[in-house]
This record gives structure tokens, C-alpha cells and sequence, in this order.
């Protein structure tokens, strides 16, 4: 038989993921799936197989911050099932469901260090839109900085300070359309967001970081934990008041989010920057994150 593709739901996630895992070195588990159909507005679940055997997956995302037209997706295929036309199909139940969702555009992420998937998707006429390098800071070889915030800063926890929360997405508004490749982000109202961006499964009030200055929320920080790496966690956004940028609340959030994770126990910290970023990029290679590949978005028509 030709390779299938056919459309998962919930009751099959678990194989769906299964079949994901294998296929990649930084698996994920069905509650981050589920948490992230949750959170966006269209998500579709595709599997390939040839009767025989399953060979690849696909998740198709809608309305998670990507301007108007565009939606963002992911394939994978098992590197011994490669060659079969999984990708291609695939690739082209993607395009048919975003097609008729009105999307004129996908944007797909490629492991940096898969020189054939990266020249797979060029032919398919999806070019290199941001690349992500993955920098990595191993705890065990660290001692917990002092947050040492500057004078008249002051950084709590959300947790601490729940009544933060519009504060931090005033931050937020600034923040997310200042970061390269984000430019024509999409940011939504204050309550979907709260939904989308800080109350996911793996966000924690706790694990998010805000700075004051008096009662004015002029930057954050947050943590992501992800389920299917219990020992570590990923820096899932930076942002700083545009006004209140270049005086080190951004290196003090950062100190507090290294402090807080080597007492809490945790072995890395993980995070993705935009080789664009520079101001980012310099503050973590200043307390000794390591750089790894990362990954290559790719844009291109449905």
C-alpha cells in the first residue's frame, strides 16, 4: 500500500505522540499536545502510515500569534521510514487543511543540524525565515547568582504579586513585537492571552518574574516547565518596558530565574534566541550558556 494520511483525535493522541517521539531527539507528551490545541484557535493531527506500519506525523496550528494569513506547523518522519513520500504527504494534508482555512502560508520549524530536511523543505519552495541557536546553561556547574536588581527595581514572583498580571501584559505588548522575527506578531486580548501565554500547563506563577519600579510592572520574565523534561527548564520569554530598557532589569530577571532554578533543584536551563537578538544573546553568554543547534524556521505558500 501508498502512504496514508489520515487525521488523529484525542483518543489516538498517545500513539500520535508515540510515533512523534521517535522521530525526533526532544520529545514531547499528549498533555502538551492537548494544551496546545487548547490555547490556539484551529489544530489538526495528521498521521502517515502504509498499512503495515506508522511512518510519520504532522500537527497543524492556527491563531498562535502569527499574523493574519499564516499558521504554523511541524512534520516529522522516522529517519528510516525517510525516502517514502511520508513528507510529501504530509506536507501536503497540511497545505489542503490551511488552504481551506483560509491560511495562504506555513510556517514550519527544521532542526538546525538536518542539512537534508532543511534542503527537503527549500525544494518545496519554503525558504529560511529566523533561526533559532539553542544555548544551554548546565546548573551543576554554577553557584545561584545574587538577583542584585538596580536601584528602585525590585523583583517578585507573580505568585506573590497575582494582581500583576495586566502589568505584565502591558510588558508583554511592547515585548513580543520587539523580538526579531516576531515583528508582525499577533497579540491578543488580555484575557486570551493570560489563556495562550501564562496559563498553560507548563507555566507557573512561581516561575515567572516580575520587575518593579514602585507599582509599575516595567518588565518579567517566565519559565516554561516542560512535562516531558522534569529536570529541566526553558526560558520562554524576556521583556522590558521600552522606556525602561539598558539599566539591567533584564540581566536581574535573569539572575533571578538562575537562582531560582539551581535551588529548586533543576539540572539546565534551555533557552532559543533569535540570532538576530543580540541584547539577549550577549546577556546569556555572559553567565555561561552554551551554544548548541537550534532551529530554522521556514516560511513558505500552502
Amino acid at each position: 500500500m501508498g502512504v496514508q494520511i489520515r487525521e488523529i483525535h484525542e483518543d489516538e493522541l498517545e500513539r500520535w505522540v508515540e510515533v512523534t517521539n521517535a522521530a525526533t531527539s526532544r520529545p514531547a507528551t499528549a498533555e502538551a499536545f492537548l494544551d496546545w490545541k487548547r490555547q490556539a484557535r484551529e489544530t489538526i493531527w495528521l498521521l502517515a502510515s502504509d498499512g503495515a506500519e506508522d511512518l510519520g506525523t504532522a500537527v497543524g496550528i492556527g491563531g498562535w500569534h502569527e499574523p493574519p494569513g499564516v499558521a504554523r506547523a511541524e512534520l516529522e518522519v522516522n529517519g528510516r521510514s525517510r525516502g517514502r513520500g511520508a513528507g510529501s504527504a504530509l506536507l501536503a494534508g497540511l497545505r489542503t487543511w490551511a488552504r481551506e482555512l483560509g491560511y495562504g502560508e506555513l510556517l514550519v520549524e527544521v532542526q538546525e543540524a538536518d542539512a537534508a530536511s532543511l534542503a527537503w523543505a527549500e525544494r518545496r519552495g519554503y525558504t529560511p525565515f529566523a533561526r533559532h541557536p539553542r544555548l544551554v546553561l548546565d546548573l551543576a556547574g554554577v553557584e545561584a547568582p545574587d538577583v542584585a536588581p538596580p536601584e528602585g527595581i525590585e523583583i517578585v514572583t507573580w505568585a506573590e504579586r497575582p494582581e500583576l498580571a495586566r502589568g505584565i501584559y502591558a510588558v508583554a505588548r511592547e515585548a513580543y513585537v520587539d523580538v526579531p522575527d516576531a515583528e508582525d506578531a499577533v497579540l491578543p486580548p488580555f484575557e486570551e492571552w493570560l489563556s495562550m501565554d501564562m496559563q498553560g500547563a507548563g507555566d507557573r506563577p512561581d516561575g515567572t518574574f516580575v520587575a518593579l519600579a514602585g507599582s509599575e510592572v516595567v518588565g518579567y520574565a517566565k519559565l516554561h516547565f516542560p512535562s516531558a523534561a522534569p529536570g529541566l527548564l526553558n526560558h520562554d520569554m524576556t521583556g522590558v518596558l521600552r522606556a525602561w530598557r539598558r539599566r539591567g532589569i533584564a540581566g536581574a530577571l535573569k539572575r533571578a530565574e538562575i537562582a531560582w532554578a539551581k535551588q529548586n533543584g533543576y539540572a539546565k536551563l534551555v533557552t532559543g534566541n533569535e540570532e538576530r537578538n543580540e541584547p539577549i544573546r550577549k546577556l546569556n553568554a555572559q553567565y555561561g550558556y552554551e551554544l548548541e543547534p537550534g532551529t530554522v524556521t521556514v516560511r513558505g505558500p500552502v
